[in-house]
């Protein structure tokens, strides 16, 4: 399994992972890291997203031959939520063990991390032409049997 192909799988996966425990056991812990701000109830904005990050982690792993858009997509889905880690950090909102100033401000840099991973995984990041991944794609269904 090539590098970007093992690279979406992981990511596509962190985020179904990821939704679950928006809907389930970290509901609340979520709920804290919504924005004052934010206009919607902030159980339903931690439901709406949970789903979302369900459908594109899924869908990440499960359609490669629609992983230029759903990488873009997850991508956009990231710049998204950056301004309720932004909030946070100034907020100065204790959730999953980011207790203080530093923690919640040195992850304010993995956000743009995730969108290059999606960006990558999504192959936007490559030099090869649309023909080759195509050429790879077949292959790489051929090898996994889908």
């Amino acid at each position: 399994m090539k590098a970007q192909t093992l690279g979406r799988v992981l990511l596509g996966s962190f985020m179904v992972g990821a939704g679950v425990l928006h809907l389930t056991t970290q509901r609340q812990e979520f709920q804290a890291q919504v924005p004052d701000w934010f206009p919607l109830d902030e159980d339903l904005t931690v439901v709406g997203s949970g789903i979302v990050e369900i459908s594109l982690g899924a869908a990440f792993v499960a359609l490669p031959k629609h992983r230029r858009t759903v990488g873009a997509l997850l991508a956009a889905f990231f710049v998204a939520i950056f301004p309720g880690n932004i909030a946070q950090y100034v907020e100065g909102t204790d959730a999953f063990g980011l207790d203080t100033d530093r923690a919640r401000f040195i992850r304010l840099f993995f956000q743009p991390v995730l969108v290059l991973a999606a960006l990558w995984g999504g192959g936007w990041l490559s030099r090869r032409s649309e023909a080759r991944r195509d050429e790879e794609l077949a292959t790489e269904e051929v090898d996994t049997g889908e």
